[in-house]
């Protein structure tokens, strides 16, 4: 189900969001009409707002808007994306009318499997920001699939590892969380996770020295294991053991906010 600004959305409506592509969003995983970070959505959206189209939406509007798509019970998948339907490609430059598009999705049952990765030198167009152009990092995962992984790791000009296409990465190391430094967009469960575990910021390159496991996290999958990160295999059982257990029980206990 799609609806802008609470209405059912008319095919034509979406056309400068498929054709011109300017705009951002925020995915957020609804259970029992609670989500986690949900102050950290809004204030997502304010802050890209305020980047991509120089205004701000009105966050009790967008609350309203969501629960309207959430279920009492049960869960399901928000995204909610801010976008100008007037804008065209010869147009960007002009005032701003964002509108709010919220759309919803089941939400996967059980706990997501690990992954296993192909790291890639790639980094976003303005990468603090959660942008819709998602060509660059969707060529990437493609590429990755095609040689037989299940996802791309992002390295940056240096070395380091920063992301993955959708994800956060995280590293342990001698039972403490190492985060990656690095542009990249800090997602809402990995906020949610330095509050919960801490952590500190370090360089880590392809190498992997000294790392015990990697994980990733966002906001609808929580805390997922890697398998592999290149040739480097990481065996799920000993990263459970290793803290990553510890990492995802830490963050289902933080509290979901209500709508």
């Amino acid at each position: 189900m799609a609806e802008l600004d609470g209405r059912p959305v008319a095919a034509g409506e979406l056309q400068a969001l498929a054709l011109t592509n300017y705009g951002h969003f925020t995915t957020m995983l609804v259970e029992d009409g609670r989500v986690r970070g949900l102050e950290l959505h809004l204030a997502r959206l304010e802050r890209d707002c305020a980047a991509v189209f120089g205004v701000r939406p009105d966050r009790g509007r967008v609350r309203e808007l969501v629960r309207r798509q959430a279920p009492v019970r049960g869960a399901v998948v928000v995204r909610v994306t801010l976008f100008d339907p007037g804008m065209d490609l010869g147009s960007v430059g002009g005032p701003a009318d964002p509108r709010v598009l919220v759309t919803a999705r089941p939400a996967g049952i059980g706990a997501p499997g690990a992954v296993r990765v192909r790291t890639a030198g790639y980094r976003r167009d303005l990468p603090e920001v959660k942008s819709v152009a998602l060509f660059g990092v969707l060529r990437q995962r493609r590429l990755a699939q095609q040689a037989g992984f299940d996802d791309a790791l992002f390295v940056d000009a240096e070395g380091g590892l920063t992301e993955g296409t959708t994800w956060n990465v995280g590293f342990l190391r001698d039972g403490e969380v190492v985060w990656p430094q690095g542009e990249y967009l800090t997602g809402t469960a990995m906020t949610l996770l330095r509050g919960a575990c801490g952590g500190e910021f370090a360089r880590v390159g392809r190498e992997l020295a000294g790392v015990d496991a990697v994980f990733a996290t966002n906001a609808t999958t929580g805390v997922r294991a890697v398998a592999a990160v290149d040739g480097r295999e990481f065996d799920v059982r000993d990263a459970e053991a290793a803290g990553l257990a510890r990492l995802r029980a830490a963050y289902l206990k933080v509290p979901g906010d209500p709508l």
